[in-house]
Protein backbone atom coordinates (compact mmCIF):
# COMPACT_ATOMS: atom_id res chain seq x y z
CA UNK A 1 0.00 0.00 0.00
CA UNK A 2 1.36 3.40 -0.97
CA UNK A 3 2.24 5.72 1.92
CA UNK A 4 0.11 8.82 2.32
CA UNK A 5 1.67 12.09 1.24
CA UNK A 6 2.20 14.83 3.81
CA UNK A 7 0.46 18.21 3.79
CA UNK A 8 1.41 21.19 5.96
CA UNK A 9 -0.58 24.38 6.38
CA UNK A 10 -1.11 27.07 8.99
CA UNK A 11 -3.03 30.27 9.68
CA UNK A 12 -1.85 33.33 11.59
CA UNK A 13 -3.84 34.24 14.71
CA UNK A 14 -4.29 37.80 13.45
CA UNK A 15 -8.06 37.70 13.89
CA UNK A 16 -11.06 35.43 13.70
CA UNK A 17 -11.37 32.99 10.81
CA UNK A 18 -13.39 34.58 8.01
CA UNK A 19 -15.80 32.94 5.60
CA UNK A 20 -13.00 33.46 3.08
CA UNK A 21 -10.67 31.30 5.18
CA UNK A 22 -13.39 28.71 5.70
CA UNK A 23 -14.83 28.46 2.18
CA UNK A 24 -11.41 28.90 0.56
CA UNK A 25 -9.32 26.60 2.75
CA UNK A 26 -10.59 25.08 6.00
CA UNK A 27 -13.60 23.35 4.48
CA UNK A 28 -11.32 21.66 1.96
CA UNK A 29 -8.90 20.68 4.72
CA UNK A 30 -11.64 18.45 6.18
CA UNK A 31 -11.44 16.33 3.02
CA UNK A 32 -7.64 16.25 3.04
CA UNK A 33 -7.47 14.73 6.53
CA UNK A 34 -8.79 11.41 5.22
CA UNK A 35 -6.30 11.05 2.37
CA UNK A 36 -3.09 12.71 3.63
CA UNK A 37 -0.85 12.99 6.69
CA UNK A 38 -1.85 16.51 7.69
CA UNK A 39 -0.03 18.98 9.91
CA UNK A 40 -2.22 21.99 10.73
CA UNK A 41 -0.49 24.67 12.74
CA UNK A 42 -1.44 27.93 14.46
CA UNK A 43 1.55 29.98 13.29
CA UNK A 44 1.84 32.25 16.30
CA UNK A 45 5.53 33.04 15.72
CA UNK A 46 4.61 34.66 12.41
CA UNK A 47 2.12 36.90 14.21
CA UNK A 48 4.83 38.62 16.27
CA UNK A 49 6.57 40.07 13.20
CA UNK A 50 4.35 43.06 14.02
CA UNK A 51 3.57 44.57 17.43
CA UNK A 52 1.02 42.56 19.42
CA UNK A 53 -0.81 42.97 22.71
CA UNK A 54 0.27 39.79 24.58
CA UNK A 55 -3.06 39.01 26.25
CA UNK A 56 -4.98 39.49 23.01
CA UNK A 57 -2.54 37.37 21.03
CA UNK A 58 -2.80 34.50 23.51
CA UNK A 59 -6.59 34.69 23.37
CA UNK A 60 -6.62 34.69 19.55
CA UNK A 61 -4.23 31.71 19.42
CA UNK A 62 -6.47 29.56 21.62
CA UNK A 63 -9.61 30.67 19.78
CA UNK A 64 -8.07 29.89 16.39
CA UNK A 65 -7.14 26.39 17.54
CA UNK A 66 -10.72 25.90 18.73
CA UNK A 67 -12.00 27.19 15.39
CA UNK A 68 -9.87 24.59 13.58
CA UNK A 69 -11.71 21.86 15.49
CA UNK A 70 -15.10 23.58 15.16
CA UNK A 71 -14.64 23.69 11.37
CA UNK A 72 -14.26 19.93 11.27
CA UNK A 73 -10.55 19.23 11.68
CA UNK A 74 -10.10 16.14 13.85
CA UNK A 75 -7.17 16.29 16.33
CA UNK A 76 -7.02 12.48 16.23
CA UNK A 77 -6.65 12.35 12.45
CA UNK A 78 -4.34 15.36 12.10
CA UNK A 79 -1.30 16.75 13.89
CA UNK A 80 -2.63 20.09 15.20
CA UNK A 81 -0.39 22.33 17.29
CA UNK A 82 0.94 25.78 18.12
CA UNK A 83 4.08 26.67 16.19
CA UNK A 84 5.76 28.10 19.32
CA UNK A 85 5.26 24.78 21.16
CA UNK A 86 7.71 23.08 18.78
CA UNK A 87 11.12 24.80 19.22
CA UNK A 88 12.51 23.06 16.13
CA UNK A 89 10.68 25.65 13.99
CA UNK A 90 12.80 28.47 15.39
CA UNK A 91 16.01 26.41 15.34
CA UNK A 92 15.68 25.29 11.74
CA UNK A 93 14.72 28.82 10.73
CA UNK A 94 18.13 30.08 11.91
CA UNK A 95 19.99 27.29 10.12
CA UNK A 96 18.11 28.05 6.91
CA UNK A 97 18.68 31.79 7.38
CA UNK A 98 22.41 31.08 7.17
CA UNK A 99 21.79 29.50 3.76
CA UNK A 100 19.57 32.32 2.45
CA UNK A 101 20.70 35.30 0.36
CA UNK A 102 19.79 38.91 1.11
CA UNK A 103 18.67 39.41 -2.47
CA UNK A 104 16.10 36.62 -2.13
CA UNK A 105 14.55 38.24 0.92
CA UNK A 106 14.49 41.81 -0.35
CA UNK A 107 12.64 40.71 -3.49
CA UNK A 108 9.72 39.30 -1.50
CA UNK A 109 6.61 41.16 -2.63
CA UNK A 110 4.88 41.07 0.77
CA UNK A 111 7.96 42.54 2.46
CA UNK A 112 8.03 45.39 -0.04
CA UNK A 113 4.35 46.14 0.55
CA UNK A 114 4.41 45.86 4.34
CA UNK A 115 7.70 47.71 4.78
CA UNK A 116 6.23 50.73 2.99
CA UNK A 117 3.54 50.93 5.66
CA UNK A 118 6.05 50.41 8.49
CA UNK A 119 8.49 53.04 7.22
CA UNK A 120 11.96 53.38 8.77
CA UNK A 121 11.03 51.22 11.78
CA UNK A 122 10.36 48.04 9.79
CA UNK A 123 11.31 45.00 11.86
CA UNK A 124 13.88 42.41 10.79
CA UNK A 125 11.30 39.68 11.44
CA UNK A 126 9.15 41.08 8.64
CA UNK A 127 12.07 40.58 6.26
CA UNK A 128 13.08 37.11 7.43
CA UNK A 129 9.75 35.44 8.24
CA UNK A 130 9.57 33.67 4.84
CA UNK A 131 12.58 31.64 6.03
CA UNK A 132 10.60 30.63 9.13
CA UNK A 133 7.76 29.68 6.78
CA UNK A 134 10.20 27.51 4.83
CA UNK A 135 11.28 25.86 8.09
CA UNK A 136 7.64 25.17 8.97
CA UNK A 137 7.21 23.30 5.71
CA UNK A 138 10.55 21.49 5.46
CA UNK A 139 10.57 20.12 9.02
CA UNK A 140 7.86 17.59 8.21
CA UNK A 141 9.10 16.27 4.85
CA UNK A 142 6.08 18.02 3.37
CA UNK A 143 5.03 16.89 -0.09
CA UNK A 144 2.22 19.38 -0.67
CA UNK A 145 1.37 22.86 0.58
CA UNK A 146 -2.08 24.40 -0.01
CA UNK A 147 -1.28 27.91 -1.26
CA UNK A 148 -3.06 30.95 -2.57
CA UNK A 149 -1.65 33.37 -5.11
CA UNK A 150 -0.22 35.59 -2.34
CA UNK A 151 1.90 32.76 -0.90
CA UNK A 152 3.36 31.20 -4.06
CA UNK A 153 6.55 33.28 -3.77
CA UNK A 154 7.14 31.99 -0.23
CA UNK A 155 6.69 28.39 -1.32
CA UNK A 156 9.20 28.98 -4.10
CA UNK A 157 11.70 30.13 -1.47
CA UNK A 158 11.10 26.93 0.53
CA UNK A 159 11.71 24.89 -2.62
CA UNK A 160 14.88 26.85 -3.45
CA UNK A 161 16.27 26.43 0.08
CA UNK A 162 15.50 22.70 0.08
CA UNK A 163 17.25 22.19 -3.25
CA UNK A 164 20.23 24.36 -2.21
CA UNK A 165 20.68 22.47 1.06
CA UNK A 166 20.30 19.07 -0.61
CA UNK A 167 22.93 19.98 -3.19
CA UNK A 168 25.35 21.35 -0.61
CA UNK A 169 25.01 18.73 2.13
CA UNK A 170 23.39 15.65 0.49
CA UNK A 171 19.66 14.89 0.16
CA UNK A 172 17.84 15.91 3.33
CA UNK A 173 14.63 17.77 2.59
CA UNK A 174 11.62 16.79 0.53
CA UNK A 175 11.09 19.50 -2.09
CA UNK A 176 7.46 20.60 -1.58
CA UNK A 177 4.94 21.13 -4.35
CA UNK A 178 1.93 23.48 -4.34
CA UNK A 179 -1.45 21.88 -3.72
CA UNK A 180 -4.21 23.54 -5.69
CA UNK A 181 -7.46 22.95 -3.84
CA UNK A 182 -10.20 21.69 -6.15
CA UNK A 183 -13.14 22.88 -4.07
CA UNK A 184 -11.67 26.01 -2.51
CA UNK A 185 -13.45 29.25 -3.41
CA UNK A 186 -11.53 32.53 -3.73
CA UNK A 187 -13.54 34.92 -1.59
CA UNK A 188 -12.95 38.64 -2.02
CA UNK A 189 -13.47 41.64 0.26
CA UNK A 190 -17.08 42.83 0.57
CA UNK A 191 -15.89 46.44 0.34
CA UNK A 192 -13.12 46.02 -2.25
CA UNK A 193 -13.98 43.03 -4.46
CA UNK A 194 -10.64 43.33 -6.28
CA UNK A 195 -8.82 42.35 -3.06
CA UNK A 196 -8.89 39.05 -1.17
CA UNK A 197 -11.03 38.98 1.99
CA UNK A 198 -8.69 39.46 4.96
CA UNK A 199 -9.35 39.07 8.68
CA UNK A 200 -6.83 41.84 9.38
CA UNK A 201 -8.65 44.43 7.25
CA UNK A 202 -9.14 47.78 8.97
CA UNK A 203 -12.70 47.96 7.60
CA UNK A 204 -14.85 45.52 9.62
CA UNK A 205 -17.47 45.54 6.86
CA UNK A 206 -14.94 44.08 4.41
CA UNK A 207 -14.99 40.60 5.95
CA UNK A 208 -17.40 38.23 7.68
CA UNK A 209 -16.13 36.22 10.64
CA UNK A 210 -17.39 32.69 11.14
CA UNK A 211 -18.28 33.83 14.68
CA UNK A 212 -20.30 36.91 13.67
CA UNK A 213 -23.86 37.00 14.99
CA UNK A 214 -26.62 36.60 12.34
CA UNK A 215 -27.67 40.27 12.45
CA UNK A 216 -24.04 41.36 11.95
CA UNK A 217 -23.67 39.01 8.96
CA UNK A 218 -26.86 40.34 7.37
CA UNK A 219 -25.77 43.98 7.82
CA UNK A 220 -22.36 43.32 6.27
CA UNK A 221 -23.90 41.75 3.18
CA UNK A 222 -26.47 44.54 2.93
CA UNK A 223 -23.54 46.99 2.76
CA UNK A 224 -21.51 44.90 0.28
CA UNK A 225 -20.16 46.81 -2.72
CA UNK A 226 -21.79 45.87 -6.04
CA UNK A 227 -22.45 48.04 -9.14
CA UNK A 228 -25.16 50.21 -10.65
CA UNK A 229 -26.96 48.02 -13.21
CA UNK A 230 -28.79 45.75 -10.69
CA UNK A 231 -28.36 42.64 -12.86
CA UNK A 232 -27.31 39.46 -11.04
CA UNK A 233 -24.75 38.13 -13.48
CA UNK A 234 -21.32 36.48 -13.06
CA UNK A 235 -18.79 38.80 -14.71
CA UNK A 236 -15.41 39.10 -12.98
CA UNK A 237 -14.18 41.98 -15.13
CA UNK A 238 -17.23 44.24 -15.17
CA UNK A 239 -19.10 43.12 -12.06
CA UNK A 240 -16.53 41.96 -9.46
CA UNK A 241 -18.75 42.78 -6.47
CA UNK A 242 -21.82 40.83 -7.54
CA UNK A 243 -19.59 38.06 -8.90
CA UNK A 244 -18.03 37.69 -5.44
CA UNK A 245 -21.49 37.42 -3.85
CA UNK A 246 -22.54 34.82 -6.43
CA UNK A 247 -19.46 32.73 -5.63
CA UNK A 248 -20.10 32.98 -1.87
CA UNK A 249 -23.72 31.91 -2.41
CA UNK A 250 -22.61 29.06 -4.66
CA UNK A 251 -20.04 27.84 -2.09
CA UNK A 252 -22.64 27.90 0.71
CA UNK A 253 -25.58 26.35 -1.17
CA UNK A 254 -23.86 24.06 -3.67
CA UNK A 255 -25.81 25.65 -6.54
CA UNK A 256 -23.91 26.33 -9.75
CA UNK A 257 -23.56 29.80 -11.21
CA UNK A 258 -26.01 29.23 -14.07
CA UNK A 259 -28.72 28.11 -11.63
CA UNK A 260 -28.14 31.11 -9.39
CA UNK A 261 -28.37 33.55 -12.28
CA UNK A 262 -31.63 31.88 -13.36
CA UNK A 263 -33.13 31.88 -9.83
CA UNK A 264 -32.47 35.61 -9.39
CA UNK A 265 -33.05 36.74 -12.97
CA UNK A 266 -35.98 38.99 -12.07
CA UNK A 267 -34.85 40.00 -8.59
CA UNK A 268 -32.78 42.96 -7.42
CA UNK A 269 -29.55 43.28 -5.46
CA UNK A 270 -31.40 43.74 -2.17
CA UNK A 271 -33.11 40.36 -2.48
CA UNK A 272 -29.89 38.67 -3.53
CA UNK A 273 -27.77 40.18 -0.74
CA UNK A 274 -30.40 38.99 1.76
CA UNK A 275 -30.29 35.47 0.29
CA UNK A 276 -26.47 35.39 0.42
CA UNK A 277 -26.47 36.57 4.03
CA UNK A 278 -28.99 33.91 5.03
CA UNK A 279 -26.98 31.20 3.28
CA UNK A 280 -23.84 32.26 5.15
CA UNK A 281 -25.67 32.39 8.49
CA UNK A 282 -26.94 28.83 7.93
CA UNK A 283 -23.44 27.64 6.93
CA UNK A 284 -21.64 29.03 9.96
CA UNK A 285 -24.25 28.26 12.65
CA UNK A 286 -23.04 24.67 13.34
CA UNK A 287 -19.45 25.96 13.47
CA UNK A 288 -20.44 28.55 16.07
CA UNK A 289 -22.26 25.91 18.15
CA UNK A 290 -19.18 23.64 18.02
CA UNK A 291 -16.86 26.51 18.90
CA UNK A 292 -18.83 27.46 22.02
CA UNK A 293 -18.80 23.85 23.21
CA UNK A 294 -15.05 23.41 22.59
CA UNK A 295 -14.09 26.68 24.32
CA UNK A 296 -15.92 25.53 27.45
CA UNK A 297 -13.80 22.36 27.69
CA UNK A 298 -10.31 23.59 28.56
CA UNK A 299 -9.08 20.12 29.55
CA UNK A 300 -9.96 18.77 26.09
CA UNK A 301 -8.23 21.70 24.37
CA UNK A 302 -5.05 21.30 26.43
CA UNK A 303 -4.98 17.57 25.76
CA UNK A 304 -5.36 18.15 22.01
CA UNK A 305 -2.64 20.75 21.56
CA UNK A 306 -0.24 18.99 23.97
CA UNK A 307 -0.49 15.71 22.07
CA UNK A 308 -0.30 17.63 18.80
CA UNK A 309 2.94 19.33 19.83
CA UNK A 310 4.44 16.01 20.96
CA UNK A 311 3.65 14.36 17.62
CA UNK A 312 4.96 17.35 15.67
CA UNK A 313 8.14 17.50 17.77
CA UNK A 314 8.89 13.82 17.16
CA UNK A 315 9.09 14.34 13.39
CA UNK A 316 10.53 17.85 13.52
CA UNK A 317 13.37 16.93 15.88
CA UNK A 318 14.49 14.08 13.63
CA UNK A 319 14.72 16.46 10.67
CA UNK A 320 16.47 19.11 12.76
CA UNK A 321 19.07 16.61 14.02
CA UNK A 322 19.95 15.63 10.44
CA UNK A 323 20.41 19.27 9.45
CA UNK A 324 22.55 20.05 12.50
CA UNK A 325 24.79 17.05 11.88
CA UNK A 326 25.23 17.79 8.18
CA UNK A 327 26.08 21.44 8.86
CA UNK A 328 28.83 20.37 11.30
CA UNK A 329 27.31 21.29 14.64
CA UNK A 330 28.50 19.30 17.67
CA UNK A 331 26.43 16.22 18.51
CA UNK A 332 25.00 15.70 21.98
CA UNK A 333 26.96 12.43 22.17
CA UNK A 334 30.64 12.24 21.22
Amino acid sequence: MEDKKTIFSGIQPSGCVTIGNYLGALRSWKELQNDYNCYFCVVDLHAITVKQTPQELRKRCVELYAQYIACGLDPEKNVMFFQSHVPAHSELSWLLTCNTYMGEMSRMTQFKEKSKKAGANVGLGLLSYPVLMAADILLYNTDLVPVGADQKQHLELARDLAIRFNNAYSPTFTVPEPYIQKNGARIMSLQDPLSKMSKSSENVNAFVSILNEPDVVMKKFARAVTDSDNQIRHDIVNKPGITNLIEIYSACTGKNIEQIEKDFEFKGYGDFKKAVGEAVVETIKPIQDNFKHIMQDKAYMEKCFTIGAEKASYTANKTLAKVQRKMGLASKKL
